[in-house]
């Protein structure tokens, strides 16, 4: 069911239901309806009660979209989105809303888990200012407040970056890739809801709109301001998580060329006293050292042992161990 709001002669109150008469042009009624994961049923009171335009109707019922602000006659139609902070299988995520902006109206459609349009709606119920100002105020508290939300995201993002980093600084952890890359899409999705909400709300920040007046146009200026730093923010910390990454696959590629050589060096060593022993196999007469057959044996040990010590020697005098 939606929740409607009316405020008239300064007295706010709660509505079972939508007067046609509150939507007439000399009306001095400031009306807000929420739709909160509408029916289908609910949804028509888009169409059969306000009388918007369908195409808008439908974005508003249906998935996802981009940000978006479209003025049609007597009515505004935006798209924004705010942080979810209660996603279990993965932290960060949006959900958007969608807002009806008419002379003397709001209209709110969303899934019903919008923080900011619930604390809206609580701080309603205590105030009767909160319509008062308008539903142009209105909108701005709610757009202000999930802007507002915003910041403990982008803080979160930065101590998982600081935390990532301390580890492909200290190469303690070889499996970082897939943590890098997941903090990499978050600020990619990020990014994609932030650039296009940021020039949405730039467009009410420039009085492009008639019935977004002077006053109005500031407060929302100082809402573009902030998505503007999240904006830039957000783009610094993309490249800050690329430069995370190149130092971590560097760290990888350093600690295999470690192993490498480790173990070219063993095989080079043992090359020789491979060929040392395979002579001393083989079936035919060999020139023996002195001291008779028992003593052969540690003849043969004891060139392996010097040839080993000469080659780490000249190793180390190069600088390749």
């Amino acid at each position: 069911m939606p929740t409607i709001y009316v405020h008239q002669h300064g007295e706010t109150k709660c509505a079972d239901e939508i007067n046609p008469a509150w939507l007439a042009p000399k009306s001095d009624v400031t009306l807000w309806v929420d739709l909160a994961a509408p029916t289908p049923e609910e949804g028509r009171l888009l169409a059969d009660v306000f009388h918007f335009h369908p195409l808008a109707v439908e974005d508003a019922l249906s998935a996802i979209h981009h940000p978006k602000i479209e003025s049609y006659e007597g009515y505004l139609y935006l798209i924004l989105h705010g942080i979810d902070f209660q996603v279990e299988e993965h932290w960060f995520a949006t959900r958007d809303v969608d807002f009806f902006l008419g002379r003397n109206y709001l209209v709110t459609v969303h899934d019903g888990h919008t923080r900011s349009v619930a604390a809206i709606r609580d701080v309603c119920d205590r105030h009767d200012r909160v319509l008062a100002e308008g539903p142009v105020a209105l909108l701005h508290r709610i757009i202000d407040s999930m802007v507002d939300s915003y910041r403990p995201e982008i803080e979160g993002l930065e101590k998982a970056m600081n935390e990532l980093e301390d580890q492909a600084i200290l190469g303690r952890r070889t499996d970082l890739v897939r943590d890098i890359l997941a903090l990499k899409r978050d600020l990619a999705s990020l990014r994609r809801v932030v650039i296009p909400q940021r020039d949405a709300v730039g467009r009410l920040a420039r009085r492009e709109f008639p019935m977004i007046g002077d006053e109005m146009a500031y407060r929302f200026r100082d809402v573009y301001d902030h998505l503007v730093r999240l904006s830039d923010e957000a783009t610094l910390l993309q490249d800050r998580v690329t430069g995370i990454l190149e130092a971590h696959l560097s760290t990888i590629s350093n600690r295999l060329n470690l192993v490498m050589k480790v173990l070219t060096v063993m095989s080079t060593i043992f090359l020789p006293l491979t060929v040392l022993t395979g002579m001393w196999g083989m079936n035919v007469p060999l020139p023996a050292f002195p001291g008779g057959e028992a003593v052969q044996f540690w003849w043969v040990a004891g060139c392996m042992v010097a040839i080993s010590a000469v080659m780490l020697a000249l190793f180390r005098r190069n600088g390749w161990i």
